[in-house]
């Protein structure tokens, strides 16, 4: 199962919330060309994201999902419709970009480098150019969303829909399967058989989806799946560790889901978990600490330095926050420039801002 911590997913504050469930869906069932750029569907039996009013056979009420954006619908595992086009503007996209986009789609699981970029025949600064001006992401930051989402859609499904139906929406068969294995080390079938795992669910929180991990020693991570370099740590937490990881239930990621529901209604500021985040033995210190600044306190990376017995080590401080995977409960969000600016914070400068400000707001509401 997935748990959901909110009605629906916060995007950034430039964007807004997506409408009810029942809105959206008499929309989608309407065609209505008012719901275009307010929501995108995502069709789990086909494995694809629409428009509101692409002219597709609309499938069950049961299949659907609704996303604010598309980096949310590739991140649930989805692929763009060839058919309305998604993530298209209305002028075409220029003849690189379509190139790029159709490299992901032939080898959805695998990586393209930029030295592969090069050997091509494409500049890596013009393919990173050109996509974020007409996607607003990054080739790279495309790819590794493509991969991500094949991979986490298991998680949360637990079987309940089978590999084929995954597969019919990849231009790969064994897409599915492949970045299952990449990323978690076994194929799904295969995963159950392990005999240690960490246990992975989704969770659905007004910040966006988060991933989270454990075993019987604890937490190993809990981050937003959108995060840059999730995908390498994961990979490496099962190298280091020997594990696999699957999907599953456990007892930790069940009171994850519920100290962080507490949290996000505002009934909670601290957590009572155990954890056992994986790092070097500065890093393992570095994040005891980040753990004794109380909720709407800040304290700089200097002053964090020095209460480490290592002044002037600034940025070393910044890199073990850097590696910090355990997100909100060992709280790097509260660790700040010099100046009081934000800086430094994996999950988006954005999702830091929310964090400080519901802690604080949450600090004036509390009984004297």
């Amino acid at each position: 199962m997935s748990y959901h911590l909110a009605p629906a997913p916060m995007p950034p504050p430039t964007e807004s919330a997506l409408p009810s469930r029942d809105a959206m869906m008499r929309a989608f069932y309407a065609r209505d060309s008012a719901a275009e750029g307010i929501f995108l569907v995502g069709v789990h039996t086909t494995g694809i994201f629409c428009r509101p009013t692409c002219g597709a056979r609309k499938p069950k009420p049961e299949n659907i999902s609704f996303y604010a954006n598309p980096s949310e619908a590739l991140h649930a595992g989805f692929r763009p419709c060839k058919l309305c086009k998604p993530i298209d503007r209305e002028l075409p996209p220029p003849p690189l970009v379509i190139q790029l986009r159709e490299a992901v789609e032939a080898d959805p699981t695998g990586r393209i480098t930029e030295k592969e970029l090069a050997a091509r025949g494409i500049d890596p600064s013009t393919a990173r150019r050109q996509f974020r001006r007409y996607y607003g992401m990054t080739f790279q930051a495309y790819a590794r969303a493509r991969r991500m989402g094949l991979a986490l859609r298991e998680v949360g499904h637990h079987g309940n829909v089978t590999e084929a139906q995954f597969a019919q929406g990849f231009e790969s068969a064994s897409g599915f399967r492949e970045a299952v294995r990449r990323l978690f080390g076994a194929a799904p079938r295969d995963a159950a058989a392990t005999r240690r795992v960490l246990f992975a669910e989704r969770f659905t929180t007004p910040l966006g989806r988060m991933l989270a991990l454990a075993d019987d020693e604890g937490l190993h991570v809990l981050d937003f799946v959108d995060r840059r370099g999730l995908e390498r740590k994961l990979i490496t937490l099962r190298e280091r560790l020997k594990v696999t990881v699957v999907p599953g239930s456990h007892p930790t990621l069940t009171a994850a889901a519920s100290q962080l529901a507490e949290y996000f209604a505002g009934r909670r500021t601290t957590f009572d978990l155990p954890l056992a985040p994986t790092g070097t033995p500065f890093e393992q210190v570095a994040w005891a600490h980040l753990r004794t600044i109380g909720p709407a306190e800040t304290q700089s990376y200097s002053q964090m330095a020095s209460a480490l017995g290592r002044p002037g080590a600034s940025r070393a401080v910044g890199r073990a926050n850097g590696m910090n995977y355990i997100s909100i409960i060992i709280p790097c969000h509260r660790v700040i420039a010099a100046d009081g600016k934000l800086t430094g914070y994996g999950g988006g400068l954005w999702r830091k801002q929310w964090l400080l400000d519901h802690e604080r707001r949450l600090a004036v509401s509390a009984p004297a």
